[in-house]
């Protein structure tokens, strides 16, 4: 059964316990762009909730970068301005490159993202110089506890996916997701987190496909599963007590006018070695620029599974 995320404002995290922040897709181009260079923060109204979190994750839904050309065979092709990134710094840790829209501006671009962001102290993950670089964990280690995160993509074009001498992104083969699942494990993971781009694109339920996915990458060790891409919000549930979060859905991002598409979440995790101790999150709608203003009200969190009745997580 396919549960709406609650939303609430909690006390911090325990001693022996990690919050996690993460958002949907960051597409800073055009209106958020556009935004940034008149003086603007898209991430303004957001700030407090972003910063309130022991680690903060996004989705990076375009390169960082100067150089490159659009790619003719895209309708869209995004490509940031440098001068976003001290708006990144600061609110995120870590953000994910495994997208359709990374590559946009080929090869060059991709790399010129991967140093911005490094020169800002973000890590990027899911993506890389390399096929090993864009597999490799994002490793996260708070007040004890190890975190793995994993980003895949598996929306095309599968251009952007990385080779053995080339950069790019990682590219969601279920063989190599399970593999890579397992050796984090083996490399001391207390806990594994696959971050997934997948779906198809304004489907409000998740597809054959993603729930076959999730429950591969749990029954192979993963300890939770979150998801973007279909620029609408998914909804959750749990298989074998293992939460499942199939899609956050916009975070920044304009050119949208449905309802559904101007609506995303900000999912906070509360985590320890066990897995997931609570989870909850607050709607953001995003305005005319495209910048997320969250919704109001307090709801209960959701606990592990079974302790939260589905009326308790519906979100109105």
């Amino acid at each position: 059964m396919i549960l709406a995320l609650a939303l609430a404002l909690s006390g911090p995290a325990g001693a022996d316990t990690v919050r996690l922040v993460v958002v949907g897709d960051i597409m800073l181009d055009d209106g958020p762009g556009r935004l940034i260079s008149r003086g603007g923060d898209p991430l303004a109204a957001f700030a407090p909730l972003l910063q309130d979190a022991d680690y903060t994750i996004g989705n990076l839904e375009c390169p960082v970068a100067t150089q490159g050309r659009p790619l003719d065979s895209k309708i869209y092709s995004f490509r940031a301005s440098p001068r976003v990134l001290p708006l990144l710094k600061g609110r995120f840790d870590a953000l994910a490159v495994a997208n359709n829209h990374s590559g946009d501006y080929g090869q060059a671009a991709f790399l010129e993202t991967l140093d911005h962001l490094a020169g800002q102290g973000i890590a990027a993950f899911g993506g890389g110089r390399n096929l090993h670089e864009a597999h490799r964990p994002l490793w996260i280690d708070r007040r004890g506890l190890r975190i793995a995160m994993l980003g895949y993509n598996e929306f095309k074009p599968r251009s952007f996916e990385a080779g053995a001498q080339w950069p790019g992104v990682a590219w969601s083969e279920d063989s190599q997701v399970v593999a890579d699942i397992r050796a984090a494990r083996a490399a001391g993971a207390d806990l594994v987190i696959p971050f997934m781009h997948w779906g198809w694109e304004r489907e409000g339920q998740p597809s054959e496909r993603q729930r076959q996915l999730a429950r591969t990458m749990i029954d192979a060790g993963a300890d939770l599963v979150i998801g973007g891409h279909p620029h609408v919000t998914q909804g959750a549930e749990y298989y074998r007590g293992k939460l499942i979060v199939y899609s956050l859905g916009n975070f920044v991002f304009d050119g949208f006018e449905a309802p559904a598409e101007r609506t995303g979440w900000l999912l906070r995790l509360t985590l320890d070695k066990d897995g997931v101790v609570a989870w909850e999150t607050r709607a953001a709608r995003m305005d005319q620029d495209g910048s997320p203003q969250p919704q109001p009200g307090v709801l209960t969190p959701c606990g592990k599974s079974g302790e939260a009745t589905i009326q308790e997580c519906v979100n109105p």
